[in-house]
């Protein structure tokens, strides 16, 4: 999983943060002022930052707008936590580079799922073109061919082949792929995974044959 970085000064909220995220998988560190995360970011960079908006050396903006004028952490995601609630600086936020923020008081729930969005979003972003053999995803384009010849697919038939390719020879489980393609919200019937799937295949001739199902577990192309 992720290797996420929290600056946060109030010790109950930073502990809240990184005990959902160590639940969930995470590697986390937490810093209480910006001096000690920038001495870290010098030896490792993380896979995303919650910056709180207040800190007791420098705010959180200033630190976003070092992070983003950095080529080394330029794409590295940043969610800015705040209790201040005014548009103006919400906006403000997201233009000195944030790209998302969380409003205080919030729910674990809602810190997880913004999570979950934002590393999925920049994973998504940064694979522009997926392969498989001669299967060819081109995230530019939105087009799947195979040889060539392009493949007609639906919005979810495509985002689930891209899911696969993504993870190639990695089992996922059916809540994995629920919630990355259909998103944690969805109130459906996980047998719309099993639909897809099925026709996924029919398309992609014998490409379909490579996603494997997994007895009580999920699926996986190979």
């Amino acid at each position: 999983m992720a290797l996420i970085y929290i600056i946060e000064d109030d010790d109950s909220i930073r502990e809240i943060e990184e005990f959902a995220l160590i639940n969930a998988g995470h590697k986390v560190q937490g810093f209480a002022c910006a001096r000690d995360f920038f001495n870290m970011l010098d030896k490792v960079v993380p896979d995303l930052c919650l910056v709180d908006l207040m800190l007791p050396d420098i705010s959180g903006n200033d630190i976003v707008k070092k992070l983003k004028n950095n080529p080394d952490t330029r794409k590295m995601p940043v969610i800015m936590v705040t209790a201040k609630t005014s548009e103006l600086d919400l906006v403000r936020g997201i233009e000195d580079g944030a790209d998302d923020y969380i409003k205080k008081p919030f729910s674990v729930m809602e810190l997880m799922s913004r999570v979950k969005a934002l590393l999925r979003r920049c994973k998504n972003e940064t694979a522009k073109v997926l392969k498989l053999d001669d299967l060819i995803i081109d995230n530019d384009k939105h087009e799947v061919t195979i040889n060539n010849q392009r493949i007609e697919l639906t919005y979810k038939e495509y985002e689930l082949l891209s899911l696969f390719v993504l993870n190639k020879g990695i089992v996922l489980s059916r809540d994995t792929i629920m919630d990355q393609v259909w998103g944690t919200d969805y109130e459906g019937e996980s047998r719309t995974i099993d639909m897809h799937v099925k026709t996924l295949r029919q398309k992609l001739d014998n490409y379909g044959n490579r996603i494997r199902t997994v007895r009580n577990v999920g699926y996986v192309i190979e």
